[in-house]
Order: C-alpha cells, then structure tokens, then sequence
C-alpha cells in the first residue's frame, strides 16, 4: 500500500518548524506506524538528510513513550492503543496521515516529534508515592484490602504518564493524570498517612508546571490509550478540598 506522512520538522525547540511530506510505497498494511517512521529515516539517512525525531522505547503498549499526535488525535483514531500499536491498516491505501508532536505548553518541544514530559515526573516526585520501611517483603496478606477498592486502585494504577490527557485536554490540563496517581495511592492502605499531604502536594505541582484547569471536557478519558475515566478526577477534586479544609482548621 501507498502512504504519505505529513511530519512536523523543527530542528530545536528556537526553530519555527514546519510541516514536510513524505511519500512511502510498497508498505505493508500490518507495519506500524513507527515501523513506517523506521524505514522513512532509513530512506532519509541515506540520502544523507536528518532523521525524524520521535521518541520510542517497548513499542508493545507499555511504556506510553511513543505518544504523537496522529491526524489530530493523541496516539492514533484507534481508541485504547498507544501510538506504536497503530498500524497502517488504520487509515487504508493511499491515505495521508499527518503527524504532530504532544502540543502544550508544559511540553515544550525538543525536536521534531519529541517533547520534554519531565513535568509529569516532578508532579511524582512532589508526593505521588508511599513512604515505607524498606528491608524484607511483607506479608502480602497482612493488610486486608476490599476488593472493590483494590480493582479501582488497579485500574487508576494502569496510568502510563504518557500525557495523551495532557495532548487531547483543550485547557492543557493533567487532572486525569494527578487524579489517577491520587486514587491508586489513595485507595490503599499503605496510601493513607500520606493521604491529604499527597493531594495538595500533586494539585500545587501541576500548577507550577503550567497544566491548566480542569473544566471536564472529557477529552482526557477518551485519549487515554488505559481508559482511565474521569471518575478520578473528582476524586481528585474530593481529596484536595479535604486537605486544604483540614489545613485550614487546624
């Protein structure tokens, strides 16, 4: 099959960037889109041009890593898919297929089709996580979990921090992504000394890398290649007037 891919070029993040065609033949419907990206830049290399920048790492729907902007949506018109499990067949013979990096200003640009996501990990890092003892494995069976919270904390626990949410939210906001990190950690036992520190230590991070405000489009839930729904988000919103409630009081 034919296919032509519309590619956004910017050689660092000063460079205005543009959009540049690349016209493939011969490719088979079952290749990727990255597979495709692969034998662009071969094709590129050898003709002694730069390749295309993207970022990639288990390229099995794992990681979230891969995430682009595929003809206008997050990862691709295939829902509950990263980007690297999109395949050609998606879009049919002949077909252009336009590819843009995550666009939000809390990503800014690198190069080409790779942002800097590292605002999702200082988000962690100001408390999306439990403090415990290190030393010998605990009992798995020491602390009794209800079965309907240990499935929720799992489902928000599938959260890849790709920030498709991010990509898809029209105000550039990462509720989904705090929201899931604060219900998984907040459903479960372990999670709740930390439990009213985390939430207002999350909701501050995200303000002071620029996400935007949550106005529940829903955008995020619908790009979200783990479909994590929006249930999290009001979790969010619950815990965080909890805690600041709780602080202010006391």
């Amino acid at each position: 099959m034919k296919i032509a891919l519309r590619i956004w070029r910017q050689r660092d993040p000063y460079d205005i960037g543009r959009f540049v065609r690349y016209d493939l033949d011969q490719m088979r419907p079952e290749t990727t889109l990255l597979e495709a990206l692969d034998v662009l830049n071969e094709w590129l290399v050898a003709r002694g041009e730069p390749p295309v920048a993207f970022d990639s790492d288990c390229r099995e729907g794992i990681c979230g890593a891969c995430g682009l902007v595929v003809d206008g949506r997050p990862h691709g018109p295939v829902p509950g898919a990263t980007t690297c499990l999109v395949t050609l067949r998606a879009f049919g013979d002949g077909g252009t297929i336009t590819l843009e990096p995550f666009r939000t200003g809390a990503f800014p640009i690198v190069r080409d089709l790779v942002v800097d996501r590292r605002a999702l990990d200082r988000i962690v890092q100001a408390g999306g996580y439990v403090s415990v003892r290190t030393g010998s494995a605990p009992e798995a069976n020491t602390i009794p979990v209800e079965r309907d919270a240990a499935d929720r904390a799992l489902d928000a626990a599938a959260c890849i921090g790709c920030g498709a949410c991010v990509a898809a939210c029209p105000n550039g906001s990462a509720a989904l992504f705090v929201g899931a990190k604060l219900t998984h950690l907040g459903l479960l036992p372990q999670g709740q000394p930390e439990r009213a520190r985390r939430a207002l230590a999350l909701v501050a991070a995200a303000d002071r890398e620029g996400f935007g405000s949550c106005t529940l489009h829903g955008e995020c839930e619908a790009a979200c290649p783990k479909r994590i729904d929006v249930g999290v988000i009001a979790r969010m919103n619950r815990e965080y007037l909890s805690a600041a409630l709780a602080r202010w009081w006391s």
